[in-house]
């Protein structure tokens, strides 16, 4: 009898002991979870870390890095958590008191938040661009679908030079926001949801920071993120002087277009095609419409996809499909082009294997 009795004290004990081990188990996985839940970014004009985790994710060792993108590098060298992590660069508990808890010069890292992670993106230098116009439009990806109590958008001034010059709260003018917004109103994205916000920065030319807080709705959790932008102007990603590998030099015209210096004849346009963000299985692009040598009433511009790429949606244009074939014509407000000016459009796409840039054609109603 004894020796049944302690085979069932040792079988309860096994079973008390291995349940404790499951519980602690569960509990260490919900604690180790919850931080990468709430994560998010600007994309589109990406931000600092994000940018330079799109451009050196895959090869982040590569010595060309120091010479081609330096500010990348630097950031790079000093905590390359900083661009693992670009979905994570938060604050908690600010209480709507961003400008309290962030201090000038320290905007682009949150305050020093999680130091010394993103310490580097609060470095002065030439951080690569985007082109953007003065009115476009800025995309979120919330990862987590948390939503936002709010997001901000703010531009620096005409005349702050980000080259010499620290960030502070003063160089910043609200240029777009948006209130409370759940997740299920935000766009279905690739491992979360995305939303975009106008962004009107009239006035502005040159190199400029557009800088974002969101207040995450899950909890008191805000996010400070810089993104470089270019307006009026080309990519500097890299600069023009340089053109990346996969796309012809800003002096050198794609071949279905006259060199820029001899004028399209009256009545005709050009067209410049370029992806301004890319991620799995999406992209965005924009498209640059520019007049010939005469007004125009109307325009339209096509190009084929030859890799199943596909427009999900599309903003300041008209978007259709026949096929491989796209034809993007104007919307009513920016048909109407003098002599020489030109206009925008961006669309969402979808692309499955890779994702190059098409030729693009432009025929215009005088």
């Amino acid at each position: 009898m004894s020796t049944l009795i302690r085979s069932r004290r040792v079988f309860w004990l096994f079973a008390i002991a291995t349940a404790a081990a499951l519980l602690l188990t569960t509990a260490l996985t919900t604690i180790q979870a919850r931080p990468a839940s709430a994560h998010g970014s600007v994309v589109d004009p990406a931000s600092r870390n994000y940018s330079c985790w799109q451009r050196w994710g895959d090869d982040f060792q590569n010595p060309r890095m120091a010479t081609e993108d330096p500010m990348c590098w630097q950031a790079w060298q000093a905590d390359p958590a900083a661009m693992w992590n670009w979905n994570g660069l938060f604050r908690e508990g600010v209480g709507g008191n961003h400008q309290g808890a962030v201090p000038n010069g320290q905007l682009c890292s949150g305050g020093r938040t999680q130091s010394p992670r993103y310490n580097s993106l609060d470095t002065i230098g030439a951080w690569k661009t985007t082109a953007v116009s003065n009115n476009f439009r800025l995309r979120f990806f919330d990862q987590a679908s948390h939503g936002a109590d709010y997001i901000r958008v703010y531009v620096t001034r005409q005349g702050f030079n980000a080259l010499t010059e620290p960030l502070g709260w003063d160089d910043l003018e609200l240029a777009g926001q948006i209130g409370n917004t759940p997740a299920s109103q935000w766009n279905p994205d690739t491992g979360g949801v995305s939303i975009q916000i106008p962004v009107n920065a009239s006035g502005r030319t040159g190199r400029h920071i557009v800088y974002t807080v969101w207040q995450a709705s899950h909890l008191d959790q805000s996010y400070y993120l810089c993104s470089d932008v270019d307006f009026g102007g080309g990519s500097t990603s890299p600069p023009p002087t340089t053109p990346p590998p996969t796309t012809p030099p800003p002096t050198t015209p794609p071949p279905t277009t006259p060199p820029p210096t001899t004028p399209p004849p009256a009545g005709a346009c050009t067209a410049t095609y370029q992806v301004t963000g890319q991620w799995s299985g999406g992209f965005q692009a924009d498209v640059k419409v520019t007049a010939g040598g005469s007004p125009t009433k109307g325009w339209s511009v096509s190009w084929n996809y030859g890799n199943g790429q596909q427009v999900t949606s599309s903003w300041n244009a008209t978007v259709s499909a026949n096929g491989t074939l796209v034809t993007a014509r104007n919307a009513n407000h920016n048909g109407t082009l003098a002599a020489g000016a030109s206009t925008t459009f961006g669309f969402l796409g979808s692309w499955n294997g890779s994702n190059p840039v098409p030729l693009v054609s432009c025929t215009t109603t005088s």
